[in-house]
């Protein structure tokens, strides 16, 4: 492996992968400038606060060796090493990825581009990105990929609420059509992380991510057609896979109200785009999760059939329990579909800004007929089992109905 000295380190995107990232460069003595368009992000980062809740990172932003060593810009600079962490977003009508963000990350360093330079792709893309797609940009430099510039691809392995433990202690893949790019990234990544980096090439690393979440999404798919399947046979799914787990070497895993996240609901469409003849199973998958919204927008109708006007209230914004992050939320859509049809929603997330309740959850469902907590957080189930009572005294015709 190549010996990595402290160098300066420009990452582009100062969002939930580029931020930890360049954190944790700084701290390990690297100079690291962080490049963001949002210029209020920017103001934050130098003033030493974080956009991003998440309490260990605070802490190392406050670290001296960290404050001395991170700087945030609106435009790269010339560096040592280019490290892009951009949102790939789905074209939601085309179920393809949209690249904008990555093309203009990519663009944007041309500038700063001189001989013996790393750049290193975080966001997840569809395999052959780095060849077909940057690394065109990148010679329009003059340099030559694989010569003179080096290209890697080492995808992010980070989950909200965790970042600082999971972008330390997950292993890494290093991915690069070049030994060298390899290497160098190797020794970039070995200055911060304490889990096993495994090199590989640029293209296995894609499709390695995508492979993670589609694998992931397919077992999701399977729970909650399973679940189905027990419904309408008028028998408890939850009971029915907690029978079924007893065997030894069968895991399901809980069916629930669909697939968030800035990963999963994304990137397994990444793999239909580049070979939709072998990726049927995974397309099938995304199909069963994205229906689950209007499935359990379904039930939540029934619940209140027999009401002429139900009010209702609905918990949960974030994309999973115990995490404050919206991003793609079944949830929000449950919501939306059923206000939607016109029925009255009110929409609470005691960790999701924007979504916070009154007071207390008694007093979020003053006068409601349904309570439909979509997203279980910890502290949505301590307040629920602890003042049950008083929470369906204020309500008008108490029911309630917990997912997930």
């Amino acid at each position: 492996m190549a010996e990595f000295k402290k160098q300066t380190i420009v990452v582009i995107g100062t969002g939930y992968v580029g931020l930890p990232a360049a954190l944790l460069l700084a701290r390990a003595g690297h100079t690291v400038i962080g490049v963001d368009i949002n210029e209020n992000i920017v103001r934050a980062i130098n003033e030493g606060l974080l956009h991003i809740k998440e309490d260990e990172l605070q802490a190392i932003m406050n670290e001296p060796t960290v404050r001395a060593n991170l700087r945030a810009q609106t435009t790269p600079a010339e560096a040592d090493v280019f490290l892009i962490a951009v949102p790939t977003p789905v074209d939601h009508r085309k179920k393809v990825a949209e690249m904008k963000y990555v093309r203009e990350a990519t663009a944007s360093i041309v500038p700063y581009l001189k001989p013996g330079n790393l750049v290193i792709l975080e966001s997840t893309v569809p395999p052959l990105t780095c060849r077909d797609f940057m690394t065109p940009i990148l010679e329009k430099s003059g340099l030559k990929v694989g010569e003179n510039l080096f290209l890697a691809h080492c995808p992010e392995r980070i989950l909200p609420g965790d970042v600082f433990y999971e972008i330390v202690h997950n292993d890494r893949i290093i991915g690069a059509a070049d030994q060298k790019a390899r290497d160098l990234a190797s020794a970039m990544y070995a200055s911060f992380v304490e889990g096993n980096l495994y090199q590989t090439d640029d293209v296995t690393a894609e499709l390695c991510k995508l492979m993670e979440n589609a694998y992931r999404d397919v077992n999701i798919a399977l729970a909650n057609e399973f679940a189905a399947v027990a419904e309408n046979l008028g028998i408890d799914p939850l009971e029915a896979i907690e029978l079924a787990n007893k065997h030894p070497r069968v895991k399901i895993l809980k069916p629930g109200i669909g697939v968030g996240g800035h990963c999963i609901p994304l990137d397994p469409w990444f793999i239909k785009e580049v070979d939709p003849e072998n990726s049927r199973l995974i397309f099938t998958s995304r199909l069963i999760n994205d229906e689950m919204p209007a499935k359990i927008a379904a039930k939540i109708r029934r619940a209140v059939r027999d009401i002429t006007v139900p009010k209702i209230v609905a918990i949960g914004a974030a994309y999973k329990a115990n995490t404050e992050d919206p991003r793609e939320s079944p949830a929000i859509e449950i919501v939306r579909l059923l206000r939607e049809d016109g029925y009255d929603v009110a929409h609470y997330d005691p960790m999701v800004d924007g979504y916070r309740w009154p007071k207390a959850l008694a007093d979020a469902c003053t006068g409601a007929d349904l309570l439909a907590i979509l997203i279980p957080h910890d502290v949505v189930m301590d307040e629920l089992n602890a003042r049950r009572a008083a929470i369906e005294a204020a309500m008008r015709s108490p029911r309630v109905i917990t997912f997930g």
